[in-house]
């Protein structure tokens, strides 16, 4: 099955793209496409479905906490824009994503505009939402907005602000949503208040966004900042704030992510004493510099991510989604041929039963009538194979149809709807089609070229693993050339350099 012409259009759009970003990650786009083309021919994706567009390309930083912990503020200043409304109480109650744009303004769009483009990270939203409170997806302008900025600092990156954190208060939809963002982003910056480090918000902050990271392989993406410290300048005590802060975190198990104390000088309260003053305006700016620098490593971490994405995905292929429908196979073939023994058993039993007591047999002759009439036509006896011919085929077919159902049922019935059931579904529907024998043991689309392509997708992430260190880092301590930030040629021996995305080149 081929690819639709919208979904060929995406695709190509988003090479455009990053022939000029990073070549590196035009060709995982290829190794997507091939991943899609197996998938297809498995009858597991239908053509509007990608793999691309489940990856979100561009670098993408989330930022989450309590209310009124100071995340808008934060942001606007990152920014160096006034973008979001600030203030004590929750000012924002939808999820904001926040892009480049070079229009010399501010633009604030639906929901809609986020659900229905795949180049952004919550693209299909809808259809999480919908998995979490059925119906609530044709809402979605109540949980989302795009809003569009001029700053410099957005270009090539994307940031996600989230309404404050009150975990009794939010609605099923909105935890999916923090799930969703959270599974995507390259950084979290997790904030919480250090004029109330133990309140209640904390507490369920701690509880549904610290103590659901620490199992995770990625949990150093997350970073937790205690804001505004500088309200313990009266008391001179941030040191005890920010350690009852982080007992709290461990209590919760938290035993990985970096931890920060910041505060907004302008929007903070006056420090009168000039060597307190000192003292929390340097502790201040190394935590921010701490906190700018690995936003600006999203760009690396993205490549990478992406890459090790295309490698996960085409593992998953052979190591769950073909077991699966192999599974499910040899599941069917079970029903099919029990059913069909109940069936004809069943068939043949009722037969010998109403012949024998209408007095059809004698002995072992069986005389049905009118059986001498069909016999002595020409077209008699090829009438009557047709028939029962015809008769039998329908029974099978109905009972692979019904065993079908059987088998897709025991397989789903332990699998989450995140693990894509429709796929599955259509995957099964593909495997149980009337040409397909029920003795074939190999799913449909699992070939040798298949298989073949799965291995090479596998030997290519490799391959683009080592191209980004290529790029990245200098094992070797060899002198290299680069393209530069600015299209100078660098040369380095044991220093790394980032390259900009604007003029990355490979050689």
């Amino acid at each position: 099955m081929p690819e639709s012409d919208s979904v060929h259009n995406r695709i190509n759009n988003l090479e455009q793209h990053l022939e000029e970003e990073n070549p590196v990650l035009v060709d995982v786009i290829r190794g997507f496409k091939d991943l899609d083309l197996v998938s297809r021919q498995m009858g597991f994706f239908s053509k509007e479905q990608s793999h691309a567009f489940s990856v979100p390309w561009w670098p993408l930083i989330s930022v989450l906490g309590v209310y009124s912990s100071g995340k808008s503020t934060f942001i606007n200043r990152y920014l160096d824009y006034n973008l979001q409304d600030t203030g004590n109480q929750a000012v924002d109650d939808k999820f904001t994503v926040i892009c480049f744009s070079d229009e010399d303004r501010i633009r604030q769009l639906p929901g809609l505009a986020l659900d229905a483009d795949p180049r952004f990270p919550l693209y299909k939203i809808t259809e999480a939402i919908d998995a979490a409170t059925p119906g609530e997806g044709r809402r979605v302008d109540a949980y989302l907005q795009l809003k569009t900025c001029p700053s410099e600092k957005l270009r090539g990156k994307i940031i996600i602000d989230s309404p404050g954190f009150d975990a009794d208060a939010q609605r099923t939809e909105t935890l999916s949503i923090t799930r969703h963002i959270l599974d995507l982003s390259d950084l979290v910056l997790v904030f919480f208040d250090a004029r109330h480090p133990e309140s209640g918000s904390m507490s369920d902050t701690l509880e549904t966004l610290v103590k659901g990271t620490i199992h995770r392989n990625d949990s150093n993406k997350f970073l937790y900042i205690l804001n505004q410290i500088d309200m313990t300048a009266r008391e001179d005590n941030p040191e005890q704030v920010f350690a009852a802060w982080q007992r709290a975190l461990a209590q919760k198990g938290m035993t990985a992510g970096q931890c920060f104390t910041i505060y907004d000088p302008e929007a903070g309260m006056p420090i009168e004493d000039n060597g307190l003053r000192e003292r929390f305006l340097r502790k201040r700016d190394a935590d921010v510099a701490g906190i700018q620098e690995r936003i600006e490593e999203v760009r690396v971490a993205r490549a990478y991510r992406i890459v090790g994405m295309l490698g996960q995905r085409a593992s998953v292929l052979e190591t769950d989604v073909y077991p699966r429908i192999q599974a499910f196979l040899e599941n069917w073939r079970r029903w099919v041929c029990w059913l069909n023994g109940i069936f004809f058993g069943l068939f043949l039993v009722c037969f010998l039963t109403i012949t024998h007591w209408a007095g059809y047999w004698n002995g072992f002759s069986l005389r049905l009538p009118y059986m001498d009439v069909i016999m002595a036509n020409p077209w008699g006896k090829w009438t009557l194979a047709a028939f029962l011919g015809a008769l039998v085929i329908y029974i099978h077919m109905r009972v692979r149809r019904l065993a079908g159902k059987q088998a897709a049922r025991k397989i789903l019935a332990g699998m989450d709807e995140k693990e894509g059931q429709e796929n599955y579904i259509r995957a099964f529907t593909k495997n149980t089609r009337w040409w397909r024998s029920i003795f074939r043991r190999k799913p449909a689309g699992w070939g040798r070229r298949n298989m073949a392509r799965l291995a090479k997708l596998a030997s290519d992430t490799n391959g683009y693993v080592q191209k980004l260190n290529d790029v990245y880092a200098n094992p070797a301590g060899k002198m290299s050339e680069r393209t530069g930030p600015l299209g100078m040629t660098e040369v380095g021996s044991d220093v790394c350099v980032e390259v900009s995305s604007e003029s990355l080149k490979i050689d």
